[in-house]
């Protein structure tokens, strides 16, 4: 349980893991989109370049954006080598140095993720499912803390949002992962992908080195849209969820047996998961509106 945020001190902090901006292939500038993302209520967000030789490796510096009520985290989407099918590596490296160094030719993505781990990052792999990634792709990437299971952009893109079930079966599979959903934004004509996937850290304070070292804890659940205010498991035994309004609240394991619970404008339940027969569990509410939000996985 030590991953459960909600018993941590401090409070839930609004945030954007997967940014882009005129600095690679965005159309507003990085302070529109940081002005843009405050505007919305966001706390704080990682601009996320692609770190590609076409935009000359930007890693970029939004340390003047920040404010009092709002600040921002540096890092890159990081491009190397190919996966299993065929696609370059996606991989999302927050809280990267300035001076952290492009891919040389050979070097995959395995390498370039261990690179940004040592550099002190929060590392995931970015829409999996968009790129096909397989679980060989995630055993040779090797240890990293996370995948990105929602990604706003995807869905007009490749109608690819989702990628609960890639992360399913590596659970299944024993890895330990937590789960972020962010937008990918880039104000393209064509997708919607600002505001609609974000991630809620708790930290005692909002600062760049607070907010990343609860990332990489895992002291964060994901959203597009609800609330979870309180969440507690007893293994084996129940799971007690306080939420947002909402008509549904599931715990689900590593089969297709669930704890669900159904009804109008619900804001807590106790669930009994004695039946559950999974290692680990995770919780999702989803209002009427058909928006859910995730815990991370809970291992027992």
């Amino acid at each position: 349980m030590e991953h459960l945020p909600f018993d941590k001190p401090g409070r839930f902090w609004k945030g954007n893991l997967h940014t882009h901006s005129t600095n690679s292939d965005g159309t507003l500038t990085p302070e529109a989109v940081c002005r843009s993302y405050q505007e919305a209520g966001y706390d704080f967000l990682a601009l996320t370049e692609h770190f590609m030789a076409q935009f000359n490796f930007p890693i970029t510096d939004t340390r003047p954006l920040r404010n009092a009520h709002f600040t921002t985290l540096i890092g890159a989407e990081l491009h190397t080598g190919l996966a299993e099918m065929g696609e370059m590596w996606h991989i999302l490296a927050v809280g990267l140095p300035f001076d952290f160094a492009p891919p040389h030719p050979e070097e995959s993505g395995a390498e370039i993720a261990q690179r940004a781990l040592a550099a002190g990052a929060y590392v995931a792999m970015a829409h999996p499912s968009r790129c096909v990634l397989t679980e060989a792709d995630a055993c040779s990437l090797g240890p990293v803390h996370g995948v990105e299971v929602y990604n706003a952009g995807s869905a007009d893109e490749n109608d690819c949002a989702d990628s609960w079930h890639f992360l399913e079966v590596l659970l299944g599979r024993g890895y330990r992962y937590f789960a972020h959903a962010a937008d990918d934004f880039h104000n393209l004509p064509y997708r919607r992908d600002f505001a609609l996937g974000w991630v809620h850290v708790k930290a005692e304070e909002l600062a760049p080195d607070a907010l990343l070292t609860a990332l990489k804890a895992g002291h964060f659940y994901s959203s597009t849209g609800p609330q979870i205010h309180d969440l507690q498991v007893i293994p084996g035994k129940k799971a007690y969820v306080r939420c947002s309004a909402v008509e549904s609240i599931f715990v689900t394991g590593a089969v297709s047996r669930a704890a669900r619970f159904n009804g109008f404008n619900v804001i807590e339940a106790e669930l009994d998961i004695s039946r559950l027969n999974s290692p680990y569990c995770r919780v999702t509410v989803r209002d009427a509106l058909g928006r859910r939000a995730w815990s991370n996985p809970i291992w027992f």
